[in-house]
């Protein structure tokens, strides 16, 4: 029997985000097939160091692992953001320190998920939805920084990537400036769904796709 194990952080556990509306376990488990399983090991605020405590939470029945963390570091480091500085080179180099750091836990990270012998599937960091519109602008590419730390480790331990950019893409998707909607967390439950059901889990690099 699969059994799918959900861990990060409240990408997937939103339930309070939703005014008593389902969260996306809620829609998790009314999309896999008649017979199949859902567990939520993830928690709301966790970052990506967090996700090694979720993991000893794993039992036996566990058949499949899908991890969505890295929002929550990123938010750490806003601070970045706003930091007042003379030129370029010094944004630039702020925003490498806290990459840098980032990619150090996601790395250790994905090899503690990829160490349980589950199949392992990856979410990308969506852009959320911030009303400012130019606040939202320097938001995504700063994201993109992170997205590509998730993407290139991905493509090392070939692993299948849900890009969430392309999942959420509506202001209905969230229910507030970061956090999924009941609309959006049924796009992320039904990628969840496909990304584990399609085709053969195998080698030859990242498999990115919204799978929406």
């Amino acid at each position: 029997m699969t059994h799918i194990a959900l861990v990060g952080d409240s990408i997937f556990d939103n339930a309070r985000y939703t005014a008593r509306g389902p969260a996306v376990i809620d829609h998790l488990r009314e999309q896999i097939p008649a017979g199949w399983r859902a567990s939520l090991l993830a928690m709301d605020g966790a970052v990506t160091a967090h996700v090694p405590a979720q993991l000893r939470r794993l039992h036996a029945t566990h058949t499949h692992l899908v991890l969505s963390v890295g929002g929550n570091d990123a938010l750490q480091r806003a601070d970045v953001l706003d930091t007042p500085v003379s030129n370029s080179d010094q944004a630039f180099t702020l925003l490498s320190k806290a990459i840098a750091a980032f990619e150090t836990d996601y790395r250790a990270t994905v090899s503690q998920c990829i160490d349980t012998g589950l199949p392992l599937v990856v979410c990308t960091i969506y852009n959320a939805n911030f009303p400012d519109a130019d606040y939202q602008k320097i938001i995504s590419i700063a994201l993109r920084a992170y997205n590509d730390v998730i993407i290139r480790v991905a493509s090392e331990y070939n692993l299948r990537v849900i890009e969430l950019r392309r999942v959420c893409t509506l202001p209905e998707d969230y229910s507030n400036d970061i956090e999924p909607s009941v609309a959006g967390g049924r796009k992320i439950a039904a990628a969840v769904v496909r990304a584990v059901t399609e085709g053969r889990f195998c080698g030859g690099g990242a498999q990115v796709a919204a799978w929406n």
